[in-house]
């Protein structure tokens, strides 16, 4: 029998979590126990800069996608350099070498360091020959959609979390690799996600991008569920101008996509453009991605050990990671008059957590 997901956005569930609009610096803090089995949590950033690198640091709990069993935590880091070289680095460590604070974000892997409020966060971290050091500084203000919380079952029990705590911000960085350093500016992103439930068992899919044009600001995410659920969709959606949320109401925006087709290397189906608009009387914002490239392939049985492996490809387990590059157009319209219209260079990415939900339509 299907089960509801619902994006937590009305006021009992304010009243539920003891949350209020105004975001509190508590939230980018720890809130699961990571030797509970079943729970996961994750802080996330991402970055342009402007010698044309791409830098991604999450700092990580545990596995989301199998978090069975205590505390595992991880790093992992992407670097994609000006010169085409790629270097993708993940490294697990040691229980005792992880701690985390409840009050703010301030999360200690071993030597590395991911900690801030919810206006700036400096990250440290070391893995093999990769070397970064990084301040993200925001200048538009924390958001999230509704509570943050999309809850799963006739009981609220399982739940999933998410907090753009700084959707923007100026970002100072310096990577060495081998040994050689390289300083940059650029902008930033950072968020933190965790929840209590294996991703797999409740999120088919997931679109999700960022990025800025002209004075705006935006975050997009189309999720969809699992079988259980119905495969619902749900599309938490963000614009902000001059530092400020515009629109952010999830029930007023429509998902579309094109140009779909099956990826050579995961065998997922990719959209080469998919676009989000937002209608709210006679005004309209759309924000469309295309793609050129895919960056990124990350297959999840690559994680498993071992005889669990085995049994993973036994089973037809074929969960994977996508990140594309491309460009995002942002419109805007009043009464059906095109008022503005900006195009920006973009990253985003998709995420395949099992069998994909629908037929292909092109």
């Amino acid at each position: 029998m299907q089960e509801p997901a619902v994006l937590a956005s009305s006021p009992r569930f304010f009243q539920k979590l003891g949350l209020t609009h105004d975001i509190r610096q508590f939230e980018d803090g720890l809130h699961t126990d990571p030797n509970e089995s079943g729970s996961y949590e994750w802080w996330y950033f991402d970055s342009h800069l402007d010698n044309g690198s791409k830098l991604v640091i999450t700092f990580f709990t545990k596995d989301a996608a199998s978090p069975k069993g205590g505390l595992a935590p991880q790093i992992a880091m992407d670097l994609d350099l000006p010169d085409g070289r790629s270097i993708n680095k993940s490294m697990l460590f040691s229980p005792d070498l992880f701690s985390a604070s409840k009050e703010s974000c301030d999360v200690r892997i071993g030597s590395n360091a991911f900690r801030g409020d919810l206006h700036s966060n400096h990250i440290t971290a070391t893995i093999e020959e990769l070397t970064v050091d990084v301040t993200l500084t925001g200048e538009v203000e924390s958001w999230r959609p509704g509570t943050g919380y999309i809850y799963y079952g006739r009981e609220e029990e399982r739940y999933f979390a998410w907090l753009p705590a700084v959707p923007k911000g100026k970002v100072m960085a310096t990577y060495s690799v081998n040994g050689e350093s390289t300083s940059a500016e650029g902008h930033g992103y950072h968020d933190h996600n965790w929840g209590n439930v294996s991703m797999p068992s409740v999120v088919n899919n997931w679109y999700w991008g960022r990025g800025s044009a002209g004075p705006y600001t935006f975050i997009t995410s189309h999720i969809t569920s699992e079988k259980r659920y119905g495969y619902s969709e749900t599309n938490p959606f963000m614009i902000a101008k001059d530092g400020k949320v515009l629109a952010d109401d999830d029930r007023k925006v429509s998902f579309s996509k094109s140009g779909i087709h099956i990826d050579e290397q995961t065998h997922k189906p990719v959209a080469d453009i998919h676009s989000y608009t937002y209608r709210d009387g006679d005004s309209e914002y759309t924000i469309a991605y295309h793609r050129e490239h895919t960056i990124l392939r990350n297959y999840f049985i690559d994680s498993v050990p071992g005889f669990k492996k085995l049994l993973a490809r036994l089973m037809g387990f074929d969960g994977c990671y996508l990140r594309f590059d491309g460009t995002v157009t942002l419109s805007h319209k009043e009464r059906g008059e095109v008022i503005e219209e900006i195009t920006e260079p973009a990253l985003w990415e998709l995420m395949y957590f099992g069998k994909h939900a629908h037929e292909i339509r092109n």
